[in-house]
């Protein structure tokens, strides 16, 4: 049974950092793609950065480049999620995703395996 397990959320203020991470189970994603999204109260869930299965490359959503950066450790099965600069419209449930594809895709549809979600949030 693959499961992907987010964690390190929590609520920080405006302006400070957070780590998530995203460990993998149950197959070895090392040749898939790995995406972050988020999805917050009243919205659609929405792209926020992907990384190809090496981690030669990676992938923003306009909203979170330069504050955001996505890496991965495939010797451990995890993907990262650095968050700096936070605001408060970065507040969110966010998710990992595994793709089948070892290309990133910024697409929703893209992803086939997805983690139960950890909160962010930002206060001003």
């Amino acid at each position: 049974q693959v499961q992907l397990v987010e964690s390190g959320g929590g609520l920080v203020q405006a302006g400070g950092s957070l780590r998530l991470s995203c460990a993998a189970s149950g197959r070895t994603f090392s040749n898939h793609a790995m995406g972050w999204f988020r999805q917050a109260p009243g919205k659609e869930r929405e792209f926020v950065a992907a990384i190809t299965w090496s981690g030669a490359s990676t992938y923003y959503a306009d909203s979170v480049k330069g504050r955001f950066t996505i890496s991965r450790d495939n010797a451990k099965n995890t993907v990262y999620l650095q968050m700096n600069s936070l605001k408060p419209e970065d507040t969110a449930v966010y998710y990992c995703a595994g793709a089948e594809s070892p290309w990133y895709n910024d697409s929703y549809y893209a992803y086939d395996y997805w983690g139960q979600g950890t909160q962010v949030t930002v206060s001003s």
